[in-house]
């Protein structure tokens, strides 16, 4: 589907990025039938959620590199000889490379802040945890079903 089946409500929609989890449970129920019949805004919400993902995860991992760069600038001994071969002093060349992993690994936790604020991505993924866990709890028989009840 090329176009969406109700412009006004596909334009209300497209300006809120396709979310609809803040707000209330009245007005939300005609922005969900819109979702469940409408193609085109499904696949854009869907597109929406993928971005937003993708950019939370692409922040966590920068953050991970950025904390195992510092690890490894404060425990590797290569640095001295490297530091020592091209005549500068070790504390130095240290110094400027944590501080460079230290800013990056800052400014990584402030994109993945403003991600968390601006975008409704950890909602998304808790929801999608939510419905995982619902799935799995399915397949357990219903005798070991029983003991974790009680």
């Amino acid at each position: 589907m090329s176009t969406c089946t109700d412009s006004v409500v596909g334009d209300i929609l497209s300006s809120w990025r396709y979310d609809i989890s803040g707000i209330s449970p009245e007005m939300r129920t005609d922005y969900e039938e819109h979702l469940a019949t409408c193609a085109f805004c499904r696949s854009r919400q869907r597109l929406h959620r993928t971005i937003d993902v993708a950019l939370i995860s692409l922040s966590t991992l920068c953050i991970a590199a950025f904390l195992l760069a510092l690890a490894v600038i404060h425990h590797v001994e290569p640095l001295r000889t490297a530091a020592k071969v091209i005549h500068l002093e070790h504390t130095a060349v240290v110094f400027t490379l944590q501080a460079a992993a230290i800013l990056g690994l800052l400014a990584s936790l402030a994109a993945w802040i403003l991600v968390a604020i601006a975008t409704p991505a950890p909602g998304y993924l808790t929801g999608v945890a939510m419905e995982q866990a619902r799935v799995l709890q399915d397949r357990i028989p219903e005798e070991l079903r029983s003991r974790l009840r009680a």
